[in-house]
């Protein structure tokens, strides 16, 4: 069998009939770091029909020893993670459609791409965006899967609206830790663990195979480590996501700072900010800027700042979200 897809057509579970439902789904991936960019990369290599992937940051040297998708060239242009993803995908399966958002994933972004997707992928590292997916697949009634990773540790689970709890119903039980790749470290083998766990999922759901029991799974790759537990009757009774359905998360007015988990890195949004505007506002100061097909970056003191094209700026070297603010104030007043 010369078809690319020829050994995946052998697989019973999958044969023909599942080849042909992952070509015609689309899937949305958030974040694009060591989970979302591994997970797009064997999706796309099995042959899913449309990949929609969004991701506010740029590729860096101290992401390589997970990031399997990336390498030394992007991390030296810098390059956003979802450009350089198209760039790797598109080479690998130039078959299949691919949409990049180089973008904060915020309310307005989540619905737009939300209510054309068949499945929704968590490859984020914090708390409020895995929030917003789920706000967001219960309410456009699409599953989503979560993940996460660190040190040796990973879990993973699906949400499926009407037939499983969401995660928000799930939080009182997750595994409570302040740890994040940036704080205390992360090895490769548990980043492919859990989205090995993940992607799994993944296909069974687009080739309408995922049904009970609905599983949490939880490992140490480290330790060798395993176990799993039934999510399917943790249901809040007055949950207001799967419950109520008031989707909190789509309702809550977001700051124009916020702070990147674990990281001395603040994100500032300022539609003011354009690339005119900011190049205007270096030149009249007289501060040094680079300017890449991406991006302008320049140093304000002990800052390094990155602004993009739509008034999005990331800010390293800061804690405090008012040192943010005053750094934009004094620039730009």
């Amino acid at each position: 069998m010369d078809n690319r897809y020829s050994r995946q057509l052998l697989y019973s579970n999958i044969g023909v009939q599942g080849q042909r439902l992952l070509g015609e789904k689309t899937v949305v991936i958030v974040g694009l770091g060591a989970l979302g960019s591994l997970s797009s990369e064997i999706l796309a290599r099995a042959g899913v029909g449309k990949l929609i992937l969004i991701d506010r940051d740029y590729v860096e040297l101290t992401n390589l020893q997970r990031q399997t998708l990336y390498n030394e060239e992007d991390a030296e242009l810098k390059k956003p993670k979802a450009v350089a993803a198209y760039d790797k995908l598109s080479k690998i399966n130039s078959e299949i459609d691919i949409e990049v958002h180089v973008a904060h994933c915020d309310t307005g972004l989540i619905e737009s791409v939300a209510k054309n997707a068949d499945l929704l992928l968590d490859g984020t590292d914090n708390f409020d965006t895995r929030m917003l997916i789920n706000d967001a697949a219960f309410k456009f009634g699409i599953p989503w899967i979560y993940a996460a990773c660190v040190e040796g540790s990973y879990s993973s689970a699906a949400f499926v609206p009407e037939e499983t709890p969401c995660f928000r119903c799930l939080t009182p039980v997750l595994p409570s830790t302040t740890l994040t790749c940036d704080t205390a470290g992360v090895i490769s083998p548990a980043v492919h663990m859990a989205v090995s766990n993940q992607v799994t999922t993944a296909i069974k759901i687009l080739t309408e195979q995922f049904s009970a029991p609905y599983l949490m799974h939880i490992g140490n790759v480290w330790d060798m480590d395993y176990m799993k537990f039934n999510i399917g009757n943790m249901t809040e009774a007055a949950c207001p996501t799967c419950r109520t359905k008031e989707f909190p998360e789509l309702n809550r007015t977001e700051s124009n700072a916020m702070k990147f988990c674990g990281r001395d890195m603040i994100q500032v949004i300022d539609g003011r900010l354009t690339e005119s505007v900011v190049t205007k506002t270096l030149k009249q100061a007289d501060i040094d800027y680079k300017k890449t097909p991406y991006f302008i970056e320049f140093n304000y003191g002990s800052t390094r700042i990155v602004s993009f094209s739509n008034g999005r700026m990331l800010m390293h070297n800061v804690e405090n979200l008012n040192k943010a603010r005053t750094i934009v104030n004094q620039l730009f007043g």
